[in-house]
């Protein structure tokens, strides 16, 4: 089960992965409004890094705080990235998603027990949940991507 998991986690198995899907954009195209598209590509991804975060944090920390929904899980209408933020965004993705492949690889946890301090959820849930947030935020990538013209 836990190969399955990692591969679900860091594989694109039926679609490509979010790396593939965040590959080979420069600022204009990240930044780059849509019209009828309420964010851009960096907007979507800093979405994915602060889901994934507190994600990770609420399994390894009982007293970690999620942000306010929705305010806190997304940055500002108007915000953009340059490189060096656009590269954090991707580098903290890659390092907390680690965190979690530790997590579940660890000796001693239980996939099915419920977090002692949540109500109900266990680690196989919050991977299922990481991974689908993920892989549904990865299309709207590559869409808004095709909108762009930056995909091939």
């Amino acid at each position: 089960m836990l190969a399955e998991l990692t591969s679900l986690l860091t594989k694109g198995n039926a679609h490509v992965t979010f790396e593939e899907a965040c590959a080979g954009l420069k600022p204009a195209q990240w930044n780059q409004r849509v019209p009828e598209v309420p964010y851009t590509i960096w907007q979507l991804v800093e979405h994915v890094r602060v889901a994934q975060w507190d994600i990770v944090e609420f399994c390894l920390e009982p007293k970690h705080e999620s942000p306010q929904w929705p305010d806190g899980y997304w940055p500002a209408q108007e915000a953009t990235a340059d490189e060096d933020q656009w590269q954090e965004t991707l580098d903290r993705i890659r390092q907390d998603r680690q965190r979690f492949l530790h997590l579940l690889h660890a000796p001693g946890t239980n996939l099915l027990a419920p977090l002692p301090h949540g109500t109900g959820q266990t680690i196989l849930r919050e991977a299922f949940l990481v991974a689908d947030h993920a892989a549904y935020h990865t299309g709207e990538i590559i869409l808004v991507r095709r909108l762009l013209h930056a995909w091939k």
